[in-house]
């Protein structure tokens, strides 16, 4: 049982993966076995030596994928360095706050730019290099807000809802071709960009009051689930959104 989880062999390429959820899902499928390619504006240092001590493979490449100009330069550094992609994490991405009636353009554009049209691209390109093998496998991190509405993120939900119907759509297209292209939504994780929300005394009452699970996430409870859909454990699992959120969706 244990080999359908062993990922020995394969290249994973995790954008953002320096902190919270991206580099709990590198590290995770380095200890699986695999070689990291850690791509995103800021270096994952900590990241990179962190898998290196695992005795893995593992590399920074620079990208800032709020423009796609950064895809094609990205995949293209990634094949010269490993040769080849098998795994795909879409991680990186960011929000901005404000009310609906307050928001602006410029915000707007920021967070659609860099979580759906760059990931899209981002899948594009990896992709293409999957078909021509006739195999590979895509993650891409949804939301919460991939199934529900929330307030004063606009951008956000929509880029996370357009997560989950890119991620369907793909799948349709590349199942047949040895390609799987699944998600996950993360539920409320303590990370860096979760530490205000941690820190409001009455807030982080009420977060926890409605996990059913009782406690915040951590970055390897994401982990575990991106190395069952890297692994040929889940060759079945096909356009699949996987909510790891302590039961946050149950309640």
């Amino acid at each position: 049982m244990a080999g359908m989880f062993d990922l020995t062999g394969k290249v994973a390429l995790v954008t953002g993966a320096n902190t919270g959820i991206g580099q709990g899902i590198a590290l995770a499928l380095a200890e699986a076995g695999a070689d990291i390619a850690a791509a995103g504006r800021s270096p994952a240092t900590e990241t990179v030596d962190k898998a290196r001590a695992l005795g893995r493979t593992a590399e920074n490449f620079a990208a800032d994928l709020s423009s796609v100009s950064a895809v094609q330069p990205l995949v293209d550094a990634v094949l010269v360095e490993f040769g080849r992609i098998d795994i795909l994490v879409n991680n990186a991405g960011i929000i901005r706050r404000a009310d609906a009636v307050d928001f602006t353009e410029a915000d707007w554009d920021a967070v659609m730019d860099t979580n759906l049209k760059s990931l899209f691209f981002l899948c594009q390109a990896v992709g293409r290099h999957m078909i021509a093998r006739g195999s590979g496998k895509i993650i891409n991190i949804a939301s919460m807000l991939t199934f529900q509405g929330g307030i004063r993120v606009p951008s956000y939900t929509a880029s996370k809802s357009g997560v989950g119907g890119l991620t369907k759509l793909l799948a349709n297209e590349w199942a047949a071709k040895g390609v799987q292209v699944n998600a996950i939504a993360p539920g409320y994780i303590a990370t860096n960009n979760t530490a205000a929300l941690q820190a409001d005394e009455t807030r982080n009452r009420q977060i926890v009051e409605r996990i059913p699970a009782g406690r915040w996430g951590d970055p390897a409870d994401i982990g575990g689930a991106a190395v069952f859909l890297a692994s040929s454990a889940s060759d079945y699992v096909q356009g699949h959104i996987l909510a790891v959120d302590g039961g946050w969706l149950a309640r």
